[in-house]
């Protein structure tokens, strides 16, 4: 069985579950998959995460009722750090309130134990279709961000040789600010405009970050 992903690329997965057997069977079923390659195994939900940090598959297969850390609970947790990865939850748990709370955390596939290769390759199938637009989704918003900065920055040079202190040279500067990366320079520029506008509370603030920034 092949699952259509890129040539050369193949789907890394994650599988935990605090059922030896379980683990085994989904590797197993995985390994009769073309293009997915089984990366890690957790036995409960903290190593999942633990895991997920080192390894940073594409998909993850969990099981709800773990030690440590349920499914669900580790989800979350590995989407704050790799917001693109999909999910297929593992469960003997067929009630519809489990299934509402899969979802309501961003699950996108929900198997019931036991299933078939089947049914378990449609499942990871799907999953990585999701995967694919968001991750397009994420890298098109990642563009159009870096082309935004790079304008902002070609005003900030314009601006700063001009020694604009108006509303929109004030406008610029302050959304460069709000870039993690923002260069030294232009907080200084910033805080130079604040200082000739009176902007003191603006300035308190932005003084702060600055200190911040000299003590790392």
């Amino acid at each position: 069985m092949t699952l259509d992903v890129p040539t050369k690329t193949k789907l890394r997965a994650l599988i935990a579950d605090d059922v030896q057997e379980t683990r085994r069977n989904t590797r197993l079923m995985l390994a009769t998959i073309d293009n997915v390659e089984v990366v890690a195994i957790a036995a409960n939900g903290l190593q999942a995460v633990q895991l997920a940090k080192e390894h940073h598959p594409d998909i993850v297969l969990l099981d709800i009722n773990m030690p440590e850390m349920d499914g669900l609970t580790a989800y979350k947790e590995i989407v704050k750090i790799y917001p693109e990865t999909g999910c297929i939850i593992i469960s003997a748990e067929k009630d519809a309130a489990t299934l509402r709370t899969a979802i309501s955390v961003g699950v996108q596939e929900y198997l019931v134990k036991p299933f078939t290769v089947e049914e378990l390759e449609a499942a990871v199938a799907r999953v990585f279709q999701r995967v694919r637009q968001d991750r397009r989704k994420i890298a098109q918003f990642n563009e159009l961000q870096r082309k935004k900065e790079d304008y902002l920055k070609q005003l900030a040079n314009e601006y700063s040789k001009a020694r604009r202190t108006d509303d929109k040279a004030l406008e610029v500067f302050e959304q460069l600010a709000g870039y993690p990366n923002c260069e030294t320079r232009w907080l200084q520029t910033l805080a130079m405009i604040y200082v000739v506008r009176q902007e003191w509370g603006r300035m308190k603030i932005l003084a702060a970050k600055l200190e911040q920034r000299t003590k790392k």
